[in-house]
């Protein structure tokens, strides 16, 4: 094709045809542009493409996740519901019922100290948007910013926050550890139950707080799958 055109260009000039050759010579310049800017074009058009079918896999993996997120709150949230109820019955009356009705007491104390469930995301496809700059150029920008609040806040703080009740949990676990391991309460003086509702009052206020903060963190996660 190119040694066609030369042939073309010299048979002009041989002919001394100048005005000929240079319309040629600009038609020319014309057709190398068109296709140059058609290539670019194409090339545009495989990667935007390129981007829709990345930001497709990337929202159905996000809601995936988020989804298994949610079920996992939500499991944290039910296994403390029993410990709310048994934590406000020991505050009310536990002086009364330590001498009333040890059975009732040693129960409630055992509904308290089951085991303790913290939440962690599921953040791999999250991770990968961004290790590769990928949700940079995703198109909807209004679930972007919910993810990345999601991700870089809520989240962050729940981390923080979980990790901060787990101690307070370590901590209550090994100083009443005779009550775990026997699921019976030891005798205690009156200052002694006191200061083990005090304890106990630490751990729940941090606890409530946590399962507020679980709560808000799921209405986000329907907002993020809604927006999708």
């Amino acid at each position: 094709m190119i040694k066609f055109f030369r042939k073309i260009r010299q048979d002009l000039l041989s002919e001394g045809k100048t005005g000929k050759y240079l319309k040629y010579a600009i038609g020319e310049i014309v057709l190398v542009v068109i296709g140059i800017l058609i290539a670019l074009q194409i090339n545009n058009w495989n990667e935007s493409r390129r981007q829709s079918i990345a930001e497709k896999e990337f929202i159905t993996s996000l809601e995936n996740d988020l989804k298994q997120d949610k079920a996992f709150i939500e499991s944290v949230i039910k296994l403390n519901e029993p410990r709310i109820e048994a934590y406000e019955t020991l505050n009310r009356d536990l002086l009364k019922v330590y001498n009333t009705d040890n059975n009732f007491l040693d129960s409630l104390f055992r509904v308290y100290f089951t085991s303790q469930r913290t939440f962690y995301p599921i953040n791999g496809s999250y991770e990968s948007a961004i290790s590769g700059n990928q949700i940079t150029v995703f198109r909807n920008k209004e679930l972007v910013q919910k993810v990345v609040k999601l991700y870089n806040t809520t989240y962050d703080r729940l981390i923080d926050n979980g990790r901060i009740l787990d101690e307070r949990w370590a901590d209550l676990s090994k100083k009443y550890s005779y009550e775990r391991r026997t699921g019976t309460f030891r005798e205690m003086k009156p200052e002694q139950l006191i200061e083990f509702l005090d304890d106990v009052y630490h751990h729940f206020k941090q606890m409530e707080w946590y399962l507020e903060q679980l709560e808000l963190a799921t209405e986000e996660i329907d907002t993020i799958i809604t927006v999708n």
